[in-house]
């Protein structure tokens, strides 16, 4: 039986093709700014109606298409861009496959305007979808200007997978973003629906682009980078010390100018960090690589968002040493001076109600901070009669000022105290949430959040959640809101920070707005472990109070995240390490020993 293998035609091909390199709107734009920076423009224009749906058009003032050249464009695998074989391995360009322009016109209502500077008149090409193209003069500027409209025409079922026009306009003002910095030599500027989004001429260094793209907040925590380490360049922008994220989103890494997702870069990055912000936090950086174009292959996928390095553990050691050279010059400038460790009175010699392990540079806070009325009641004391009797705990001292000693019928009691804490603010703050209305407190003077344009577009769609966590905020511009008002149980400054926070994990699928339950137990945790934070105990009328707090909560064992709030060495195990015959409360237990 013979007939059964075919060859496609160029038609079903080229769709086919489309499925890998036009997934969104997005890609098309990358495409064709890509094509226009191989082009050596200096000004780039990108305009887009719908989030990309309806319209997209990018013009430049590169170099332009001869008509012959323009027309062979459109051909599968025809590129300017290589000749041979041995040119994919070393490969300077950003675009090289010659898949794009074919599979974008596939799919669309394709136009193609094209002049040489040599030439007296330019050349247009349409073609829709799968029809003939049609070729005829035109008059403009050297330079190209390509017109997609219609994205997904021929494939329908394509356009039923993308986001809302507001999500898919995030991600493509996000990638322009990220090509502009790239190229600060580059004029950049886009059109969003008529509007004009940002403008950026050329900048003499990614410092300004940063300042006028993302504003002047952001660039005040990023330092400047430039060096070379064995024989791999480390230049771009990268967090101050103690400068953090609650997620990975604004680690933004390039390879020779192309931005990419590298988990070894990444990798480099937190690891370069470790010392120098909290654990669990991420840092920000725009951190340019630079690898001879031999030694990093970019033909991993059709979007060249992935790169494979010949050498890893070469570039990893270059990144990580480059860094951390680089933050520990300047940790002086970001970072408090350590304190010198004070010599610590032992438990034996901590006397009974002596305040001990007060911060010498902060006045110590009382305990509880918390404005108690917005909060649900604690157990009822018939509800809580199955935990430890606190009135049996006897305060014997600190160690280290934040882990309180305290002697039990059992043995000896170590409580740590912002674990205590934050257990306590956990099932406060959730019991708060839990009711239909919760307290604010207004603020004197409203705070104020710029988000990038997928963030922004997320706290948009949520506005109705964050008012049920008890957040009145409100749009104040394209990418910029109002914080009037937060929760009442909210202690710590810069709310903003922690609705930034929020917002990443929504974008992340760690909260899910729609499950009420869920997200409103992860935003208590959230809120509970930053208002806990650095929490010290002055006193022992402090320690007490901690210790009635914690053991009113459902569950005391527990802080929000899991962990011990404290831990109990009985008399047993108090006797097997000291060799005693045995300890009781009434004895020293020293007359037993050996």
């Amino acid at each position: 039986m013979s007939g059964r293998i075919v060859k496609l035609p160029d038609s079903v091909a080229n769709q086919i093709a489309a499925g890998e390199v036009v997934e969104r709107p997005v890609a098309v734009v990358k495409e064709l700014v890509e094509n226009a920076l191989d082009a050596e423009a200096k000004s780039i224009e990108v305009q887009f109606e719908k989030g990309g749906k309806a319209l997209m058009r990018v013009l430049d003032d590169g170099i332009g298409m001869t008509r012959e050249d323009a027309i062979l464009s459109l051909e599968r695998h025809a590129t300017s861009k290589i000749r041979e074989v041995g040119d994919i391995l070393k490969i300077g360009s950003f675009g090289f496959r010659g898949e794009a322009l074919p599979s974008i016109a596939s799919v669309s209502r394709f136009t193609l305007k094209t002049r040489t500077r040599e030439a007296g008149e330019g050349t247009e090409i349409q073609i829709n979808a799968n029809a003939a193209p049609v070729i005829k003069d035109c008059g403009m500027s050297p330079g190209t200007e390509v017109t997609v409209a219609n994205l997904f025409q021929t494939v329908p079922a394509r356009r039923k997978f993308l986001k809302t026009d507001r999500t898919e306009a995030a991600h493509i003002l996000q990638m322009c973003r990220l090509l502009a910095i790239a190229h600060p030599e580059v004029g950049f500027s886009l059109v969003e629906d008529g509007h004009e989004v940002f403008r950026s001429p050329a900048c003499p260094d990614y410092s300004q682009r940063v300042r006028e793209i993302f504003g002047k907040r952001r660039m005040e925590e990023l330092l400047p980078i430039d060096c070379e380490v064995d024989g791999i360049q480390l230049k771009g922008l990268v967090g101050r010390p103690g400068s953090a994220r609650s997620t990975r989103s604004e680690m933004i890494t390039y390879v020779n100018d192309r931005p990419v997702d590298s988990r070894l870069l990444n990798y480099a990055l937190i690891e370069s960090y470790h010392r120098f912000i909290p654990r669990g936090r991420y840092p920000m950086a725009f951190l340019f690589v630079g690898v001879p174009s031999e030694e990093v292959d970019v033909n991993v996928h059709p979007t060249k968002r992935e790169v494979r390095f010949r050498n890893e553990p070469r570039v990893r050691s270059a990144v990580m040493n480059g860094l951390i050279e680089f933050l520990g010059e300047h940790s002086h400038k970001s970072l408090r001076r350590a304190e010198p460790v004070e010599s610590q009175q032992t438990a034996d010699q901590v006397e009974p109600g002596k305040q001990t392990g007060t911060s010498p540079w902060e006045e110590p806070r009382p305990f509880p901070r918390i404005i108690e009325k917005p909060f649900a009641p604690v157990a009822a004391p018939e509800q809580t009669a199955r935990k430890s009797d606190q009135s049996a705990w006897r305060f014997c001292g600190t160690f280290r000022r934040h882990v309180g000693l305290f002697e039990s019928p059992d043995g000896l009691v170590l409580l740590h105290a912002a674990a205590a804490r934050e257990r306590i603010l956990f099932e406060r703050i959730e019991g708060s949430l839990a009711g239909e209305n919760v307290a604010r407190q207004p603020l004197l003077i409203p705070s104020m959040l710029e988000l990038s344009p997928v963030d922004a577009g997320i706290l948009s769609d949520q506005i109705q959640f964050f008012d049920k966590m008890g957040f009145e905020i409100e749009p104040f511009g394209r990418q910029l809101f109002r914080i009037r008002s937060v929760p009442a149980w909210m202690q710590s400054e810069n709310p903003e920070q922690f609705v930034e926070e929020i917002v990443s994990r929504i974008r992340e699928r760690g909260i899910r707005p729609e499950d009420a339950l869920s997200a409103r137990s992860l935003v208590a945790r959230m809120a509970a472990t930053r208002e806990a934070r650095g929490f010290q105990v002055s006193s022992q009328g402090d320690w007490e109070s901690l210790v009635r707090s914690l053991l009113s909560c459902e569950n005391p064992l527990l802080n929000a995240r899991g962990k011990p709030t404290f831990v109990e060495m009985r008399h047993g195990e108090i006797s097997r390490k000291l060799m005693l015959d045995g300890i009781s409360p009434e004895s020293d237990g020293l007359e037993g020993g050996s």
